[in-house]
């Protein structure tokens, strides 16, 4: 039977639809992959190219090259250089489009996936991803910093070449306004962070669970709104990305690689789109919210009654498919 599930954490409602669910299996991707060169002449993330790019904000080095490398995006939605201005008219209102918004190219080969490069290598992408988001966040205008990366044509990248992006916003966007809500509801009436109370949950049931290590857990949601949908949060309570600490920063590191290595292998390298959820820059040590990762496998596609509601139909049932990937043997 069909069964609505809402996430206590969102308060958003989700359809599983037990009469159209699909095996695990069944959502792994058929075409083939075309074979692709470890560096291509014309990308402009490759080496020997960074004259095609803006010059790097910061790199890092290995046997004097650099390995991860951090530049102003070309096409940049928002730029830093303008100063920040709302302007208000009767009911209209704009801003000037003040923000940041870089590139994090995660490796100089062209042809590589983030869970299949060795754990120093990953260690530096985590190290890049903290430096930008805290290096971004101390800027005084800047109210939100959101760290992404988009995988695959079908999970909106535009160049092949393994990057991240990250954005820094001058204004707090509903949904996550809406979401910080919804904590502060929680925290009042129980007295606790609801994502350390789904963490708990998570635990005791120990059903959806795919991965822990001594300060990281990750698990496909009781109320998951797409198949294979998953969150990954730091055990110990954080509001934001930029207060993890360097021990912290090695088991996130083993948690990512383990985590898409098991998605790339068992669903055969599906698009997706990975966020880093966090709080507002100036959230630090606030009590009802707690920073993660989500990570969306595009394995299926939004329609009409998404979009007109709000609400999502999963044909992946989230106990069935964290079993899956905790069965995926990586590496």
């Amino acid at each position: 039977m069909p069964e609505l599930r809402q996430n206590i954490a969102t308060g958003e409602w989700v359809i599983l639809a037990t009469e159209r669910a699909k095996r695990p299996e069944d959502f792994k991707k058929k075409e083939e992959k075309k074979e692709t060169p470890p560096y291509k002449e014309n990308c402009p993330f490759c080496p020997k190219n960074e004259h095609l790019t803006p010059k790097e904000i910061f790199q890092i080095e290995k046997n004097g090259k650099w390995q991860v490398r951090v530049i102003p995006n070309k096409f940049a939605a928002l730029i830093p250089e303008i100063p920040y201005q709302r302007v208000y008219h009767d009911t209209f209102r704009k801003a000037t489009g003040f923000g940041f918004h870089n590139v994090i190219i995660e490796s100089p080969s062209h042809n590589t996936y983030l869970p299949l490069l060795s754990i120093s290598d990953i260690r530096l992408i985590v190290e890049a991803y903290h430096k930008s988001f805290i290096d971004i966040a101390s800027h005084p205008d800047i109210e939100f910093v959101i760290p992404f990366k988009n995988h695959g044509e079908g999970a909106g990248t535009s160049l092949e070449h393994p990057h991240s992006q990250i954005i820094g916003l001058p204004v707090f966007p509903e949904q996550v306004r809406g979401r910080m809500e919804e904590a502060i509801r929680f925290y009042d009436r129980e007295g606790q962070c609801v994502f350390c109370h789904m963490i708990e949950m998570e635990k005791k049931e120990n059903l959806r669970i795919v991965y822990e290590n001594e300060n990281f857990i990750g698990f496909i949601p009781f109320a998951a709104f797409s198949p294979f949908h998953f969150w990954l949060f730091p055990k110990n309570h954080q509001a934001t990305f930029g207060e993890l600490k360097d021990k912290e920063k090695e088991d996130l590191t083993e948690a990512l690689r383990i985590i898409l290595g098991k998605i790339y292998k068992g669903l055969k390298d599906p698009d997706y789109n990975l966020v880093i959820r966090s709080g507002p820059v100036d959230a630090q040590r606030i009590k009802y919210f707690h920073w993660y990762i989500s990570i969306v496998p595009r394995l299926g596609k939004a329609a009409g009654f998404e979009l007109g509601s709000g609400m999502y139909i999963n044909t992946g049932l989230p106990e069935e498919s964290a079993k899956f990937l905790r069965e995926v043997d990586f590496p």
